[in-house]
């Protein structure tokens, strides 16, 4: 599973809202599938150039990522040094493409079921399931208890002493 960043769980929101808004989509195009309206959030770039970019490499994105190799200079190894960079591995790439993330399918509302990656409304399900289960996992990791975060103050003081007016 991806890394939870702010970034991320942020990018995959505003791509669900483009898409409810009417951002163009067509599975079978690299620059408006699934990958590249994600894309187009995260580089600021058309789906015109990510198309451009994709066609650099041989393939759809799943085999794209799987051959990325970070120390080229090929134009779509840029397109997923940026999703690598934001926290995704090339099987979470592949997972945005197909919709197949089982954590994320288990997150849906209403509860698990497949979806179809060329349905614009599953799609739209599957980036919103995909940035809860993000959120949550990043919350988990930043919920430390507070003792832990200062040990030598007591609950007892935090809760009881009346702070000092600075003047």
């Amino acid at each position: 599973m991806a890394n939870p960043t702010i970034e991320l769980i942020a990018a995959l929101r505003e791509t669900a809202s483009r898409l409810k808004k009417g951002a163009q989509y067509a599975w079978g195009n690299h620059g408006s599938c699934n990958c590249g309206n994600f894309l187009q959030v995260v580089t600021q770039l058309s789906k015109e150039e990510i198309l451009q970019y994709a066609h650099t490499g041989i393939g759809e994105w799943t085999e794209l990522a799987e051959d990325y190799c970070g120390v080229t200079d090929a134009p779509f190894s840029l397109l997923l040094f940026k999703l690598q960079q934001l926290g995704l591995t090339p099987t979470d790439i592949h997972n945005l493409e197909y919709l197949e993330d089982r954590e994320v399918l288990n997150n849906l509302p209403g509860g698990f079921r497949w979806l179809k990656r060329n349905i614009r409304e599953d799609v739209i399900a599957y980036f919103e399931a995909f940035a809860s289960v993000l959120e949550e996992k990043l919350i988990q990791q930043v919920n430390v208890p507070f003792d832990e975060l200062m040990p030598e103050v007591s609950m007892t003081q935090v809760i009881y002493e009346p702070a000092t007016a600075i003047v």
